[in-house]
């Protein structure tokens, strides 16, 4: 939350002339509604397994640069899934992220308990999953796509 996903996954997928897919933008729309309504209408085990099943049809499509939503390698099947394909994480530090979405009412976790303990238990998680981690803490987008391109290469 709050790294920088959709704005530098566009900028990506620009570069690399291939359509670029927000996870939680596909979902609502889906769904018909925002994150935080299914997420208070059917609770955070049926957003993951819908997540589960969206990520899982966005991959088996054609190729795209896929933002994925924060907790979505919290489900066993979706970090399956993303084993198959190259995993970037942006991370940025928790001061960082909270300075650029702490006002954001409509990111439900944020009206959780226990954000900043969430924060530092899904570190490790994204890092298992991640092919490469960039630091993004005061970095443009720009910058970070030019980084990741670099380091990924264009296949």
């Amino acid at each position: 939350m709050g790294a920088g996903k959709t704005t530098v996954g566009g900028l990506l997928a620009g570069n690399l002339g291939v359509p670029f897919t927000d996870s939680d933008q596909e979902i609502e729309f889906r769904a018909g509604k925002p994150v935080r309504r299914i997420f208070a209408d059917d609770g955070e085990p049926a957003f993951r397994q819908l997540e589960h099943e969206v990520i899982a049809e966005l991959l088996r499509g054609e190729r795209k640069v896929l933002a994925l939503g924060g907790g979505a390698a919290s489900h066993d099947g979706t970090r399956a899934l993303l084993a198959a394909v190259p995993v970037v994480y942006l991370r940025v530090s928790y001061a960082e992220a909270m300075s650029r979405v702490g006002g954001d009412r409509g990111r439900p976790l944020l009206a959780r308990p226990g954000v900043a303990e969430l924060y530092r238990d899904r570190d490790p998680l994204y890092a298992s999953v991640a092919t490469l981690t960039v630091d993004a803490d005061g970095r443009s987008p720009g910058d970070l796509a030019l980084d990741i391109l670099a380091r990924l290469g264009p296949s």
